[in-house]
């Protein structure tokens, strides 16, 4: 083993960073570690009512260091002195303001403690009216509409719209902020020292799909457009970027401070960043028409289509289709849901708030908390498909995709006295999969072709009853991952590239990418029920879309 070479791959996620060790070879997952981010662990910076979800970048670095460490500790020194990569994906959107050297203001005095001064995690909806404003502007302005490889509905969960939301509501941010940066930049760009805004090799994966990037206008939307939608953004085009990069390509090399601190070989590659979903599918094995599903607290949707098959052909309502965002030399898809896990884990605390308040045993309320969704999901397991008599609507975070609409709220339909807990449940469950299926339509509809999907991400491994049901609504077999790690495994994949190890993603693919661990095949008896439900949710979600945007 002492001979083979090895890359680390790095997740940055909403709670905690995960480092895998893998074997180029092969794709063998030698060792692995997370660290929790700690001031997000004490709620510090973030306001669930105000829909804030701030991250500290001493939450990133401290991290970093403490799960590669971790993943380090568990292997002989030989296998780190044939480290030869990094590869890094993270959240997205999830952008911060930089100063002229491209520190992040809130590891400055004055700006420590200022949330508006930290990166604004991809889950933050504070910024809906700015949404809205370069929707409405991108659809009147007389010119180019900057949205149209965006799906057509710019996002509150995007780079524009939090970088507006902050300039107008923080003047300190406003005066002090020279650029921004997205944390899939910022990753590569402190490890290998080119911090600088002007220096930083930005991800065309983050650009293409959050910031209106595209090469057919020239990069970024113009002065013209950004100042139509508000004078705040003049000057800010020019201090940004025009160029952007696969993660193929390497940001650079790991400089001596952070090989030192991490303990590894300075000089090796270290990937350009990317998504979490992107990285994710690559790490899936995703291929012309593969429906990667990463599903996890929410959803992201991941298809990829030559470019001779796509042209000028768009899909409307997604979250973008940008050239080399996943497969470097394809069209990448991405779509998604705003709530997945989410959704099962908000019912799971309305549950557990009479247990936590009424019990003093902190061992029991524990265990019970352990106990719940599982039993949950087993009495669900039970009910007929047609005998909940319950209808609900996914949009308990908004909608990300179809069409993006992040003042929907959730709904369950139908309920008496027979609505029991499990049947409750289960209509929460088949609600993600009918979200999903609308998904799969607007895709198929607008000419991707999909034949399979493939599930990643814990949920997948862990409920059979989500996986079932998601097949039998989709009417598709549905492949899990049989990594645990996929999203990792593939920023792994792209370090293995990056440093030379292999020639292009399909061959790196090819050699390390996860197999299955489990097909689910639809169920024939369950599928023409869910047709009929699926389109009462369609009719259900139709008719009250203008109700719940006012609650």
């Amino acid at each position: 083993m002492a001979e083979n070479k090895f890359v680390i791959g790095l997740d940055f996620g909403t709670d905690s960073v995960r480092s895998i060790i893998v074997d180029v070879e092969n794709g063998e997952e030698i060792a692995t570690d997370v660290a929790y981010y700690a001031r997000w662990g004490e709620g510090k910076y973030s306001n669930a009512a105000k829909n804030q979800f701030r991250h500290h970048p001493l939450d990133y670095m401290e991290s970093l260091e403490e799960s590669v460490k971790g993943a380090l500790s568990k292997v002989p020194e030989k296998t780190i002195e044939n480290i030869i990569g990094i590869g890094i994906d993270t959240t997205g959107s999830t952008p911060a303001p930089v100063d002229r050297e491209g520190a992040v203001l809130s590891l400055k005095d004055g700006f420590k403690d200022n949330p508006n001064a930290m990166f604004v995690l991809w889950k933050d909806h504070t910024a809906v009216e700015e949404a809205e404003r370069i929707n409405k502007v991108a659809r009147t302005w007389g010119g180019q509409d900057f949205t149209v490889y965006s799906g057509g509905v710019y996002s509150s969960e995007w780079f524009f719209s939090k970088i507006l939301h902050i300039l107008k509501n923080d003047q300190t941010i406003k005066d002090a902020a020279y650029s921004w940066i997205e944390l899939a930049d910022w990753i590569p760009a402190i490890l290998t020292g080119n911090t600088g805004p002007e220096h930083v090799k930005r991800s065309r994966c983050a650009a293409g799909h959050k910031a209106m990037w595209n090469a057919s206008w020239g990069g970024l939307p113009p002065e013209e457009f950004l100042t139509t939608i508000d004078p705040l953004l003049a000057g800010l085009r020019d201090r940004l970027y025009t160029d952007t990069y696969t993660s193929d390509i390497p940001a650079g090399s790991l400089i001596s401070y952070w090989a030192k601190r991490l303990g590894i070989p300075e000089g090796i590659a270290v990937t350009v960043g990317a998504f979490d979903a992107h990285m994710g599918a690559v790490g899936a094995g995703i291929k012309e028409g593969s429906f990667v599903k990463i599903i996890g607290t929410s959803c992201c949707d991941m298809a990829v289509s030559p470019l001779n098959k796509v042209e000028d052909k768009t899909v409307a309502g997604i979250c973008g289709q940008v050239d080399g965002s996943i497969i470097p030399d394809q069209i990448g898809f991405e779509a998604g849901q705003s709530s997945f896990g989410d959704a099962y884990a908000w019912f799971k605390d309305i549950l557990m708030w009479p247990v936590q308040n009424l019990l003093s045993d902190e061992k029991e309320v524990k265990e019970f908390d352990q106990k719940l969704l599982p039993e949950l999901s087993a009495q669900a397991e039970k009910i007929d498909p047609s005998d909940t008599g319950l209808i609900a609507l996914d949009w308990l975070n908004g909608r990300r995709t179809p069409y993006a609409d992040q003042k929907l709220k959730g709904l369950i339909a139908g309920l008496s006295l027979g609505s029991s807990t499990p049947k409750i449940f289960r209509a929460i469950v088949e609600a993600t999969a009918f979200g999903s299926r609308a998904i799969v339509d607007r895709f198929v509809e607008d000419g991707v072709e999909i034949n399979e999907v493939v599930a990643i991400g814990g949920i997948s491994q862990k409920s059979p009853l989500v996986m079932q049901i998601l097949s039998d609504v989709l009417n598709i077999p549905v492949k899990v991952a049989s990594s645990f790690q996929a999203v990792a495994l593939g920023a792994s994949i792209f370090a293995a590239v990056a440093s030379g190890f292999y020639k292009d993603i399909y061959e790196a693919q090819e050699k390390m990418a996860s197999g299955f661990l489990k097909t689910y095949s639809p169920k024939k008896e369950n599928v023409k029920t869910y047709q009929r439900l699926y389109k009462l949710y369609k009719k259900l979600g139709s008719q009250v879309e203008g109700i719940l945007r006012e609650i």
